[in-house]
């Protein structure tokens, strides 16, 4: 494998999406709606372009590569979560059984999943307007927000809220599951 003299990744930042840096911390903003995640490395450093963000690395070691790749990825997203958004969307699969979903506060409740008597909470760690979590059509679950790591995560969980144990899986199919990620 040759060896490189730097390596540069270049994310270009569209029409009204603004960037700032504090030290390590690189802040996206766009209509009000920001995201800022800090960036710490000896050896990789981000520098901000006249319409573009770029991660810069001197002299590159496979390490360095691999980091520099992960924030440019990081730097992607969340332009993309700050111009666009992230949606999840879910759906309650039951066969007898009809179960009911509800978000109460920072709680996501099934109740009467297989028909059991205590509801199953599934806890939402974020607050709407970073993460919104919406029932549509009683089956349908929307998960929308800018940041694509805490939206995966609050559809994980309710996902795995519903996990069945002690059955089998082929035969009971029941619960919540993601069908699409995207935009």
């Amino acid at each position: 494998m040759p060896k490189l003299d730097h390596i540069s990744h270049r994310i270009d930042l569209p029409d009204g999406v603004g960037a700032s840096m504090n030290g390590n911390t690189v802040t996206l903003v766009k209509d009000g709606q920001s995201l800022s995640r800090e960036f710490r490395h000896q050896s990789v450093e981000i520098r901000q372009a006249d319409s573009a963000i770029e991660v810069f690395c001197n002299l590159p070691r496979r390490a360095d590569k691999a980091i520099a790749g992960t924030w440019a990825a990081h730097l992607r997203n969340m332009v993309r979560g700050v111009d666009e958004g992230f949606e999840y969307r879910l759906k309650a699969v039951f066969s007898h059984f009809p179960m009911s979903l509800k978000v109460e506060g920072q709680k996501f409740t099934i109740t009467n999943l297989f028909g059991e008597k205590v509801p199953r909470v599934a806890k939402l760690p974020w607050t709407p307007s970073e993460v919104e979590v919406r029932v549509e059509n009683k089956t349908d679950v929307l998960v929308k927000g800018a940041d694509r790591e805490k939206v995966g995560q609050t559809a994980a969980n309710i996902e795995r809220a519903c996990k069945i144990k002690k059955r089998d899986r082929r035969v009971f199919q029941d619960g919540i599951y993601i069908v699409s990620k995207g935009v």
